[in-house]
């Protein structure tokens, strides 16, 4: 009752602010019930919903898989509501501002609570323009995020993520040169805090330089491309507890060249190609291997990398919309060490996988007045020392308004 009462009251400031001070609010968001069903064990989160690839075989006494059989589950946690502001001019710019939220939590301990997505205002001079606050991660790249229904989105081959973030966006003629500053919330790096391997994000917040990117862009109306560089710094050391333990940074460079290209016939192609050295906290694959010298007190850091690829077609008009992703990651050997180091600590997703693929393809039906049916299949195949592959057949609705 006390949350029904402080939505009512909100909302009725909201009507206020519209009326008195120029404001214009436009509401939005859907219903999203997702029923799907693996044929083994999958390395994910959300109850699985969101899906990187398959476990490998783990034999129990008698011999047998213990993460082969059929699992299905049903959630409908990604219903979403947001509101776009728009505002009146300020400092000479065009001025707005959105917020969304969903079900999934931040954490799988936290699922089924409220989250937040997006929470960002802009300020548009034309060509300069300007984004502060939580957004998408910038190797997510959403003007051609895949058009899959489930809750990866194409991920691990695909960034999925969003961060607290400031970007600056030049446009000149088609072109548009990026820069963005970003810091760590929900999707947080890996390390060891306090000497115990854990996620936080005190080693982003310990290295002082926030996550940087930079891109070049061009586009027109049916074509769009670029290029993008990351470079993430951490201290994957941290001591708050009075432990005596080396404070060293890790500096780690990722790229991306991406494009989509809308046909006159209705169809829309996307690709991707990711030099992933460490993009764990974008939902990716990667990370990095830590080393200690034998008597314990020297420290170094070493990426272990991704080479990724996908492609997502899709028709994009007409009531039936069929639609196809395909993506391939390869694992590239970081290496010998030196003999004076011990063994290393792992950190990051997919180092046990020498290779990885999936063919998804999906069938949308769609009233074209909110209301559409997905049906989707989903094969991955993990290529441990013994691969594996996992089917999964996925049925979902949208109810958006």
């Amino acid at each position: 009752m006390r949350k029904s009462l402080v939505v009512l009251v909100l909302l009725v400031s909201l009507v206020r602010l519209e009326a008195q001070e120029g404001f214009h609010f436009d509401f939005h968001g859907f219903v999203n019930p997702h029923y799907y069903a693996d044929s083994r064990s999958v390395v994910g989160g959300r109850e699985d919903m969101m899906l990187f690839y398959p476990k490998p075989i783990v034999r129990d006494a008698q011999g047998n898989d213990i993460n082969d059989g059929w699992q299905a589950n049903m959630l409908a946690i990604t219903a979403r509501l947001n509101v776009k502001i728009t505002g009146p001019d300020m400092l000479g710019a065009k001025t707005s501002a959105f917020v969304e939220g969903d079900f999934t939590g931040a954490t799988n301990a936290t699922i089924d609570n409220l989250r937040l997505r997006h929470a960002y205002f802009t300020l548009d001079w034309g060509r300069h323009k300007l984004l502060a606050g939580q957004c998408w991660y910038a190797m997510v790249t959403h003007e051609i995020m895949p058009m899959t229904n489930p809750l990866n989105m194409g991920a691990p081959f695909h960034c999925y993520a969003r961060q607290p973030q400031v970007r600056y966006t030049y446009s000149l003629d088609g072109l548009e040169a990026v820069a963005v500053a970003q810091w760590q919330l929900d999707n947080m790096s890996q390390g060891l805090l306090n000497g115990v391997p854990t996620s936080s994000t005190l080693f982003a917040r310990h290295s002082i330089l926030p996550e940087l990117n930079a891109q070049l862009r061009y586009r027109t109306s049916r074509l769009f491309i670029g290029a993008a560089a990351n470079l993430k710094s951490i201290q994957p050391v941290v001591n708050t507890a009075g432990v005596s333990l080396p404070q060293q940074l890790h500096r780690s460079l990722s790229y991306s060249i991406f494009g989509s290209y809308r046909f006159e016939e209705g169809f829309t192609v996307k690709v991707q190609t990711l030099l992933n050295n460490s993009l764990y906290e974008g939902c990716s694959l990667g990370g990095y291997l830590m080393y200690q010298s034998v008597d314990g007190n020297l420290v170094d850091f070493r990426d272990w990398h991704f080479n990724t690829v996908w492609l997502d077609i899709e028709r994009n008009h007409g009531h039936w919309r069929p639609g196809l992703f395909m993506g391939y990651a390869q694992h590239k050997d970081e290496g010998p060490m030196p003999a004076i180091y011990g063994p290393a600590t792992v950190f990051g997703r997919g180092y046990d996988l020498d290779y990885l693929w999936r063919i998804q393809p999906r069938l949308t039906y769609t009233t074209q007045k909110g209301l559409s049916f997905v049906g989707e299949a989903e094969y991955t195949y993990a290529g441990y020392d013994e691969p594996v592959g996992n089917l999964r057949l996925s049925l979902s609705a949208v109810y958006a308004f």
